[in-house]
């Protein structure tokens, strides 16, 4: 469906075409799935690894990789376990807008596929949507293994695995307009070049200290009245 022709004159200024890319962990799921592992499967001590990349002492990708490695249960349970993560209410239909006018969809998670893929495999396909994320696989002896992309890749980043702001930088690269929804700070760079974004949680205090404007952003229902915006469907 095309942009209204008051919107076209508006939107032609700076893009070609508009582009969504969406982090995974507290942004379309309501808990990050290591928070909901520290709290849920693991002991009081789980979270430590978090508090010292909090601190600076280890990067984003270590401090996961310590609490993942600690999950030891059954494969049947750690499956009910991923389905249980709650999935905002709004992204189904969001993602099916975004199909419906032919908008690209990424998911672009400093987590690890593994889980993303076994929670919204369903969406992912049927939607088309694009996903990059760090490697992941499962056995109850090992624990959860993360595995970021080789340092060779274009969309490598040292501390978070996945570099979400290489991802938006080529997309616009492409001629995108960039729209960015996240909630933490893995996502503050790819916001500081977003076109258009979606911040809540610590992100959006991070973008408030950096002066990076942002949208309102309670639920998906925000990110999908924008898009019907846009496109002449509110």
């Amino acid at each position: 469906m095309p942009l209204k022709t008051d919107r076209l004159k508006k939107y032609n200024r700076y893009m070609k075409k508009i582009a969504f890319v969406s982090d995974f962990d507290g942004t379309i799921t309501k808990k990050d799935f290591f928070q909901m592992a520290a709290d849920e499967l693991l002991d009081k001590t789980a979270m430590a690894p978090w508090y010292d990349y909090k601190a600076g002492r280890i990067t984003h990708v270590e401090a996961l990789s310590k609490i993942f490695a600690q999950i030891h249960i059954p494969q049947a349970q750690m499956d009910a376990f991923i389905a249980s993560i709650e999935v905002d209410t709004f992204f189904h239909k969001t993602m099916a807008f975004c199909s419906k006018v032919k908008m690209p969809v990424y998911i672009c998670s400093a987590g690890t596929e593994y889980y993303i893929n076994k929670r919204i495999a369903k969406e992912v396909k049927e939607y088309n949507i694009t996903l990059l994320s760090n490697g992941g696989d499962y056995s109850p002896k090992s624990g959860l293994i993360l595995t970021p992309p080789p340092p060779t890749s274009p969309f490598y980043n040292k501390d978070t695995g996945i570099s979400k702001e290489a991802l938006v930088a080529k997309l616009q690269k492409d001629g995108y307009y960039t729209v960015y929804a996240g909630d933490g700070p893995p996502d503050i760079k790819a916001a500081k070049i977003a076109n258009a974004v979606f911040a809540r949680r610590t992100l959006l205090k991070m973008c408030q200290e950096a002066n990076i404007k942002t949208l309102k952003f309670d639920s998906f229902k925000d990110i999908l009245d924008y898009f019907r915006g846009i496109y002449g469907q509110e």
